[in-house]
């Protein structure tokens, strides 16, 4: 398999696990998040610093950069239980420019020259380069996918989609609207940083500008486009979001224009993306599934 598109199948892979962390909190918790690229930052500079300056190997420092980011999640996640809606997103937009801030200007983190030479994962004495890494993003993005299906079974699951479509009804009931916002945020952010973990290990760099404001917009065009509150939505933002700009690269300039007339359309005329559960696409395929289902059954070609 050729090279570039094998790194290019890489980041997406990457960009998925960041989707599908943003629509565990955006998608199933209701708490809309423009800041989310600064979780995935801390996790890559946790990396960064951790094999780096420590020495730490796989998969602990994985491990450390999921811990770091869930738990300053857990912490900036604060201020969801005191504002909703507008006042939280312009909160989660603050985040985003404080964190970016920090790593800019914080000479232990390399400040505006970031922090290079970030070694490649190593498994048994073999560097995880090219196919190899290919292969372990996606596993984790298999295994991220499996453990948030099985979450959604739970009865926390049942309790983040309670608090989405009613507090107020969610704590009527004995929800405790405040644990399951902290741990949304908890777990979504630590979703983030093992994003960021494999970012920094695969790109061996990371810089303050990689992490702001634009794409925490981009990640949240991804959940949006693909379907909020869906298994596979945020899967195919990721794919089409990913990938298109890098064999497209004459919008390059204009992408940013493209994911804001994007995301007005989508609010506008298919307000659940496309894989929403009443998408026009997810209908459409539905009925030609059942085409195709009810010709096999009657034995027509």
């Amino acid at each position: 398999m050729d090279a570039y598109l094998i790194s290019v199948l890489t980041f997406i892979g990457i960009w998925i696990i960041l989707a599908m962390s943003l629509n565990l909190l955006v998608g199933y918790a209701g708490q809309v998040s423009i800041g989310h690229a600064a979780f995935f930052g801390i996790g890559a500079y946790t990396v960064a610093v951790a094999t780096v300056n420590l020495g730490l190997g796989f998969p602990l420092d994985i491990l450390l950069a999921a811990l770091v980011s869930g738990a300053l999640g857990g912490v900036l996640g604060l201020p969801a239980l005191r504002v909703r809606h507008d006042f939280l997103v312009l909160a989660t937009i603050g985040i985003n420019f404080i964190v970016v801030a920090v790593f800019q200007y914080t000479p232990a983190l390399g400040g505006a020259y970031g922090i290079v030479g970030i070694p490649p994962v190593t498994i048994g004495g073999i560097e995880f380069l090219g196919l190899y890494m290919l292969l372990l993003v996606y596993a984790f993005v298999l295994a991220i996918l499996a453990l948030k299906a099985l979450l959604l079974r739970t009865w926390f699951g049942v309790r983040l989609i309670a608090v989405r479509e009613d507090e107020d009804a969610a704590a009527a009931i004995g929800i405790s609207v405040a644990s399951t916002k902290i741990w949304a945020f908890v777990l979504s952010c630590a979703g983030a940083g093992i994003a960021g973990a494999l970012y920094a290990r695969q790109l061996g760099s990371v810089f303050p500008e990689n992490f702001g404001f634009v794409e925490s917009v981009t990640v949240l065009t991804m959940v949006v486009l693909g379907g909020a509150g869906t298994l596979v939505g945020p899967i195919i933002g990721a794919i089409i979001l990913g990938g298109l700009p890098e064999y497209l690269r004459f919008i390059q300039d204009w992408r940013y224009v493209i994911y804001g007339l994007m995301l007005t359309f989508l609010m506008i005329f298919e307000r659940d993306g496309l894989m929403g559960p009443e998408s026009r696409l997810r209908a459409w395929l539905g009925r030609g599934w059942r085409t195709l289902a009810a010709d096999r059954g009657s034995g027509k070609p």
